[in-house]
């Protein structure tokens, strides 16, 4: 009797470490692309705001970023994006606050008034389009304008999300991070 109850208590851990050690799962819990194994801190991008003062991404360091890259003139898939990222951050309810929507504009096109009124709260920079294309990874075929980013709160770029994502999944994704960091 008292080494059934020993193999009842020490059972569930022996299989934890088994499973935890060699059969490994594979499967993913994330919809968004993990930027592994390195880290991808946030360079120098002499990014400047409309008026023209010098702003750089580190300077919202300790909230975590939504980062899309399109050029001025936003076509669709860029009004499509911006809508997306201002959804993503008021669905992450008392959360919100953790979270900075900034828009990268990669070319000197003039930006509509409408829309950078419909978008308030968006940070908008300008930035070097190498320079930029330089630091953020894509998937093959794609490019920067075809992905959305988060940067963690400590400056690290850390995840991408697909070309045309299916935002309910980078909403759990994103809420997942909101719960599981202490930070930001």
């Amino acid at each position: 009797m008292l080494y059934l109850v020993i193999a009842v208590c020490v059972a569930p851990v022996m299989l934890s470490y088994l499973t935890y050690y060699v059969i490994k799962p594979e499967r993913r819990n994330n919809y968004g692309e993990l930027i592994d194994p390195r880290q991808y801190p946030i360079p120098a991008l002499g990014t400047v705001a409309l008026d023209g003062q010098p702003v750089a991404l580190a300077d919202y360091r300790g909230k975590w970023l939504l980062v899309q890259a399109d050029a001025g003139a936003c076509e669709k898939r860029c009004t499509d994006k911006l809508y997306y990222q201002r959804q993503l951050r008021l669905t992450q309810g008392k959360e919100r606050d953790r979270i900075e929507r900034v828009w990268l504009v990669t070319d000197d096109v003039p930006l509509s008034t409408v829309l950078m009124k419909e978008y308030d709260g968006t940070r908008i920079l300008r930035v070097d389009a190498k320079k930029l294309a330089a630091w953020l990874p894509v998937n093959a075929g794609t490019t920067v304008e075809d992905h959305l980013y988060i940067i963690d709160p400590l400056g690290n770029l850390m995840m991408r999300f697909p070309k045309d994502p299916d935002y309910n999944k980078v909403k759990k994704d994103l809420g997942k991070l909101l719960r599981a960091s202490g930070i930001g």
